[in-house]
């Protein structure tokens, strides 16, 4: 059974950061593209950031460039977001993808930015 579990959502102030985290099991990890998407009612899902199967290539939405970090662990079967200097425009439901011959998606978790 595949399954992608998002944690590490939750309320910050403008300014602060959250590391979420991707925990995936019932496929082959190392042979996947991962991706972070975010989406807010009413708008498109927007892929926020993603990361080459081996982690050595990484892409950005310009909107996040130099604030967030993606990062796996091959051995753990995880993906991270490093989310620094975060700001209410960030404020989404951020969910995990995995892509190859398959697509996998998580359910997601809130991230909200506000005072």
């Amino acid at each position: 059974q595949v399954r992608l579990v998002e944690s590490g959502g939750g309320l910050v102030q403008p300014g602060g950061s959250l590391r979420l985290s991707c925990a995936t099991s019932g496929f082959t990890f190392r042979f996947f593209d991962m991706r972070w998407y975010r989406q807010t009612p009413g708008t498109e899902r927007e892929l926020v950031a993603r990361i080459g199967s081996t982690g050595d290539s990484t892409d950005y939405i310009d909107s996040v460039k130099g604030r967030f970090t993606i990062s796996r662990g091959n051995a753990k079967n995880t993906v991270y977001l490093q989310m620094n200097s975060l700001k209410p425009e960030d404020t989404a439901v951020y969910s995990c993808a995995g892509l190859w011959n398959r697509e996998y998606w998580g359910q997601g978790t809130q991230v909200t930015v506000a005072s």
